[in-house]
């Protein structure tokens, strides 16, 4: 049987289905431009955008969690029409993810949506860390235990599994995400030099093409003091114009350069690694809650003696976050302080951190056995209502 994936991040939707090679990653919102007011655009439409300074939002996902239903169903109506899937709902499964600790409330909506409205033959409704953890198992069959640090749009989330199991007393959280990185880097470049406090999008890219976790924070702080050439760490990042430059792009910092016609830059310096260092340590901001590296020691310890090992010895990082360069590095080697001398430590960051969970999607439906357990069909919800979705459902 076919099925649709669809990873519902807060940020992007991570969509295809079980037959394809890849999944499309398309925008989770509605948004408008100044120069387009009347017009909205939903998921892929986006790219169609000529003008992305001043976008304006309008998001499903409030601090993580679904709340604006209207917004996710254009988003939804547009994914499964004829513009980007073309979904025949009746013979089609669907496999959606949901955040930890989701609300009753909304998962019971979800199963109304599915299976009422759009009438798909049998739903699975999981957690994007377990579809990580099933397409890790799969790579190797010998890897019993894993722990899934999964940072996205709102949260950062550290879940351990045994055996395609999660361990629920030590799933972890803290309210640092992406949303929350480029909204500092906004603070911090509206202060220092020039208003962008309305530029969510463009700031944005500036994060994902700048900024790096620091492997030796204190020798990158020297760097970042010094003057001209001997400041190695400075770069110039061309903002967009969206009359001759597109998108924005980096060029190293030159003291004697000036700014040429359209061209408007941004110097970046010590910004490029503070705002990745928040997932680190996000006392920084006010947040009073443990960084990444003291959040997997915690969850470890928190689960039997003798899965521990195996759990230090596969740590996968995923979602967005864990795309800035340095990262895998800088966790291996905080992990590596914290945790007991006699396990081994290994942390790896898969190349598609984005969409993993989604290739974990893929592989679950391919085992079409171990599928149809974890799913309802729609005779069943018919038949049992929502109690069938809360005794299948392991979320």
């Amino acid at each position: 049987m076919a099925a649709v994936i669809l990873d519902n991040g807060a940020y992007t939707a991570k969509v295809g289905f079980s037959t394809d090679n890849e999944s499309r990653v398309v925008a989770n919102y509605k948004a408008k431009a100044k120069n387009e007011r009347k017009r909205a655009f939903i998921a892929s439409q986006l790219d169609d955008c000529k003008d992305y300074s001043g976008l304006y939002y309008l998001l499903p996902f409030q601090k993580g969690f679904l709340v604006n239903w209207d917004v996710e169903r254009e988003v939804w109506d547009f994914i499964f029409g004829k513009d980007l899937l073309n979904v025949s709902f009746k013979d089609t499964g669907m496999v959606i993810t949901e955040p930890y600790f989701n609300f009753g409330s909304i998962q019971e909506t979800m199963n109304e949506i599915f299976f009422e409205e759009y009438n798909f033959k049998s739903l699975l409704r999981t957690n994007a860390g377990t579809l990580s953890a099933f397409k890790n198992r799969q790579e190797d069959l010998k890897r019993l235990c894993c722990l899934v640090v999964d940072s996205g749009y709102s949260f950062t989330h550290v879940a351990p599994y045994c055996g395609g199991k999660k361990i629920v007393k030590a799933v972890y959280r803290i309210e640092v995400g992406g949303k929350m990185l480029t909204n500092h880097l906004k603070e911090m470049i509206s202060y220092r030099q020039l208003h962008v406090m309305d530029e969510t999008y463009v700031m944005n890219q500036v994060k994902e093409d700048v900024c790096y976790a620091s492997l030796e924070l204190y020798k990158d702080m020297e760097i970042a003091r010094k003057k001209g050439k001997a400041n190695t760490n400075m770069r110039d990042y061309v903002l967009p114009d969206y009359a001759h430059i597109k998108r924005g792009y980096t060029k190293p910092a030159d003291d004697e350069s000036k700014m040429e016609g359209h061209e408007q830059i941004l110097r970046m310096n010590n910004e490029r690694f503070t705002i990745p260092e928040i997932l680190f340590h996000p006392s920084d901001i006010g947040i009073h809650q443990m960084g990444i590296p003291e959040l997997i020691v915690q969850s470890i310890q928190q689960c039997p003696e003798e899965m521990q090992p195996h759990l230090y010895m596969n740590i996968v990082l995923t979602g967005g976050n864990m795309l800035f360069p340095g990262i895998q590095e800088r966790v291996y080697k905080e992990v590596r302080a914290l945790a007991p001398d006699y396990y081994k430590v290994n942390v790896h960051c898969p190349e598609n951190a984005i969409t993993y969970a989604w290739t974990g999607g893929k592989a679950l439906v391919g085992e079409q056995n171990t599928f149809k357990k974890m799913s309802v069909t729609r005779e069943q919800y018919e038949e049992h209502g929502q109690n069938i979705c809360i005794e299948t459902f392991d979320v």
